[in-house]
């Protein structure tokens, strides 16, 4: 994550600087996606004024917050943007979930082949397609704890990537991330 910081009207101290990014790298924790975060920081009448520009992967989030202290003015935009960060989450996790209850109805579907190994035995392959739901890790262990697998297959909503989340025994587990 790339944090740039521009000032205006006014001379740019360290003590600001690291204050700024420390609540930036804040953002990391809710959405680990964000490429870069712009911050511009004005001094106006009187008036700090920050403004946050964050982007996203396909996602771009601004906030503006105006108060008579900067490092006020700093944690205000950055509760503003943190507030969109997990509204934009929902909404796409939300669409997601209802696309895929919408899309499949029945979640997974198997079929069997055979293949010829090279040392001349024949092997039955069965492949089970599973279409994986968006999830986190705790909704993972409480869906396999339902379905009573030693495994479960999952879309990590924090990475967006598939997750395996494999169970060692009643208490361990071991998560596999591409």
């Amino acid at each position: 994550m790339q944090i740039t910081i521009t000032a205006r009207h006014f001379e740019l101290t360290k003590a600001i600087r690291d204050y700024v990014e420390t609540s930036c790298l804040k953002l990391k924790k809710y959405f680990d996606q964000i490429v870069t975060i712009h911050a511009t920081l004005a001094l106006e009448n009187s008036r700090n004024i920050c403004e946050l520009s964050m982007h996203a992967g396909k996602f771009s989030l601004q906030s503006q917050a105006e108060e008579m202290d900067m490092y006020l003015s700093i944690d205000n935009g950055v509760e503003k943007m943190e507030a969109q960060i997990k509204k934009l989450k929902d909404r796409v996790t939300d669409h997601q979930k209802r696309a895929l209850k919408e899309q499949f109805s029945d979640f997974s579907r198997a079929s069997d082949f055979t293949i010829n190994r090279a040392d001349g035995v024949r092997s039955t392959i069965k492949t089970k397609r599973v279409v994986t739901e968006p999830l986190d890790i705790h909704e993972a262990i409480e869906k396999m704890d339902e379905v009573k697998e030693d495994f479960f297959i999952f879309r990590n909503i924090e990475t967006d990537r598939i997750n395996v989340l494999v169970k060692k025994d009643n208490v361990n587990f071991k998560l596999f991330e591409p």
